[in-house]
């Protein structure tokens, strides 16, 4: 491999908008790898830069990086990504944006009145809560479309 071609991590890291500690993090996680100088430095081939757009896309919309993971596991890694390969991809993502949209058009379009947390504070609640039967749908907002109810995860 012709070590012209790579990128440092702080070139990657410049382009890429992540951090070095998250460009770290994602090779141990098997997202992006790196190859080593003879000096033990990262080096990336440029195709990294479409993997990890991919993933800020991917968390973007909610997903965890198991699923992320296991998007990428579907693309080559002997040739740089084509458009094809994203299109096929991405496609999966459109039931999972479609109803996260429609659960923020519910979400806004109910604002006025309530969140749907649960909580009796409000004279007139859209969702109603008598007697707090949200509280046996256990903690967080129980009345909130399940897309927006997702746990959060990091990175």
């Amino acid at each position: 491999m012709d070590t012209r071609d790579l990128l440092t991590v702080g070139e990657v890291a410049r382009r890429s908008g992540f951090a070095t500690s998250a460009l770290r993090y994602y090779e141990r996680e098997g997202l992006i790898r790196s190859w080593r100088t003879a000096g033990g430095q990262r080096r990336y081939e440029r195709n990294v830069l479409r993997r990890l757009a991919f993933v800020r896309a991917a968390r973007n919309i909610g997903l965890a990086l198991d699923e992320v993971r296991a998007v990428l596991a579907e693309l080559p890694d002997s040739r740089t990504t084509t458009r094809a390969d994203w299109a096929r991809i991405s496609k999966a993502w459109r039931q999972r944006l479609d109803g996260q949209i429609d659960a923020l058009v519910a979400l806004r379009d109910g604002l006025d009145s309530c969140i749907g947390c649960g909580c009796l504070s409000l004279q007139r609640c859209r969702f109603s809560n008598p007697q707090d039967v949200a509280a046996s749908a256990g903690p967080g907002a129980a009345y909130l479309p399940r897309p927006l109810r997702q746990p959060l995860t990091t990175p």
